[in-house]
């Protein structure tokens, strides 16, 4: 996903500390990202979840 930012600007949702980061850090494979806010980093989990939701509901329906 390129967000048209350079690394410096993308902020991360790192899973092992469950803390947001702002730039390179910790292995892509650790962190959910990158968004375009720290805003939307901090709500990583509950977009995830909410999605997640959205395609559960889409799956039963086939």
């Amino acid at each position: 996903m390129d967000l048209g930012l350079d690394g410096e600007d993308q902020w991360w949702f790192n899973l092992v500390t469950q803390q947001v980061e702002k730039g390179p850090g910790a292995p892509n494979m650790e962190r959910m990202g990158p968004y375009a806010t720290k805003q939307e980093a901090e709500h990583a989990l509950a977009t995830a979840a909410e999605r997640t939701e959205a395609w559960d509901a889409d799956d039963e329906k086939w």
